[in-house]
């Protein structure tokens, strides 16, 4: 699939800036480098130089010096792409940009498409397929726990994990079909009990990986938080306090909020994302009412549920909506949020401080408007998710064609599970071993297609 070729792009982000670093790779990458660069001091090229080592000089358009830069050398095979790669950090003016780009096309070089650079390092087998999804994923994390679990699968974690499970198939189905192969002598050289042992295993590995895709999506693209409760209890003002922006429209007039507001910010880190949903209360409004079902569909959709009560009501009123609540969540962590605490009754406070929690529940009190004690409703939502303690080598599923391969692994693997309790002959458990290996091997990429790795590195940038 490589095309031989020599790519060229710009590495750095598109626009201006102090600096900008041009790429190549490829047999020619030095060769080309050497046709446009000059050294001041040595006067050496750039293919007599070791590798892993800067050089400064000027690149030059015939007798036009277009500017100063340092080159880095990257030999075959001890570089990101498996190729001869190098780095050309020049000023950061786009003109300057371009101008490098355009002369290294005219000596030979083409540009990249985007993610090439990925795509060849896995096609010369510098990583494996989920590693150079990884790297896209590494990118674009907007909070630590995102970065942390790039950075693992992108350092072979998730990939071990396959390889491991993956050897351990291929050892037993090699047994299997050596038993076909002497069908006739009635012998088994594939220990069935230890086969039903290790699918057992195998079998809790992949649920436990495919469960885990539930964690990852909410790591990858924030934590839902559903702001819910009756109308001008302070909905609004809290995420506006959350944001930092006046995002809602804040007003005494009840029903103001009559659709979902969504925003996500990032927070210590860890990056949630806010639903600030209708005022919940009994109305003939057609509008307003379309707006409370939008509310109670957030409220499932969310992993953390934020009921905003007013302390300046009586606390019957407060008891009543936080059972109704209770009776709309399932698994959801519920911190109640008594808020408006500066104008409270005094009755109401010393009643929700004895308030009976449940198992997942948390009261903080707050005063949205004056911005009181938010950080002791941010902590209280961090350990709701715990993200934060997450080790370094934590194997989580962000990436939705590996949850669909794992599913359909885990599909296979029961079927084996379920024709080793039955006593079924070899061949058949050869085919459903060999449909996960298919399924595990899809995601690492010892089984791919052009089809595959088209759709995966078109989703990368241009220089990577």
């Amino acid at each position: 699939m490589i095309d031989q070729l020599t790519i060229c792009a710009i590495a750095t982000s598109p626009g201006m800036g102090a600096i900008a670093t041009i790429r190549l790779s490829g047999d020619k990458a030095i060769e080309i480098t050497d046709a446009v660069f000059q050294s001041p001091t040595s006067g050496k090229t750039l293919a007599g130089q070791k590798a892993n080592t800067l050089h400064f000089g000027s690149i030059h358009d015939q007798l036009e010096l277009i500017d100063e830069v340092v080159v880095a050398i990257f030999h075959a095979p001890h570089s990101f792409t498996g190729e001869d790669v190098v780095e050309i950090t020049c000023h950061g003016s786009v003109y300057i940009q371009q101008r490098i780009l355009q002369l290294l096309i005219l000596k030979g070089a083409r540009m990249a498409r985007p993610g090439e650079f990925t795509q060849r390092a896995f096609l010369n087998g510098k990583m494996d397929l989920s590693q150079a999804e990884a790297v896209a994923d590494l990118i674009a994390s907007t909070n630590r726990a995102a970065q942390k679990v790039a950075i693992n699968q992108m350092r072979g974690g998730f990939s071990t994990e396959l390889s491991n499970l993956r050897g351990e198939l291929l050892h037993f189905i090699a047994m299997i079909e050596l038993e076909l192969d002497f069908s006739e002598e009635d012998v088994e050289f594939a220990d069935r009990k230890q086969l039903k042992q290790l699918v057992d295993r195998i079998e809790s590995i992949l649920r436990k990986l495919k469960d885990s895709f539930q964690l990852g999506n909410v790591i990858k693209n924030g934590i839902p938080v559903a702001i819910v409760g009756d109308t001008n209890v302070g909905k609004s003002t809290l995420l506006n306090a959350l944001l930092n922006e006046e995002k809602a429209i804040v007003s005494p007039i009840h029903g103001t909020t009559r659709d979902v507001i969504e925003d996500v910010v990032n927070i210590h880190g860890t990056a949630f994302r806010f639903f600030d949903t209708a005022g919940i209360r009994e109305t003939t409004d057609e509008i307003e009412t379309l707006g409370i079902e939008r509310s109670y569909n957030k409220l499932d959709q969310a992993t953390v549920v934020i009921l905003v009560v007013d302390t300046q009501n009586e606390f019957g009123v407060i008891a009543e909506r936080i059972d109704k609540i209770r009776q709309r969540i399932n698994s959801q962590s519920l911190i109640i949020a008594a808020n408006k605490v500066d104008q409270a009754l005094d009755g109401t406070i010393a009643l929700l401080k004895d308030l009976p929690l449940s198992e997942g529940e948390k009261l903080v009190f707050i005063a949205a408007r004056q911005k009181q004690n938010l950080d002791g409703l941010i902590s209280e939502m961090q350990k709701a998710v715990s993200l934060d303690s997450l080790s370094e080598d934590a194997v989580i599923v962000t990436n939705v064609r590996h949850f669909e391969a794992l599913t359909h692994a885990h599909e296979s693997i029961e079927r084996v599970n379920v024709g080793l309790d039955n006593r079924i002959t070899g061949d058949f458990l050869a085919q459903d071993i060999r449909q996960c290996l298919y399924y595990l091997g899809e995601i690492t990429g010892a089984i791919s297609n052009d089809e595959i790795l088209g759709h995966i590195f078109k989703n990368f940038c241009i220089g990577k």
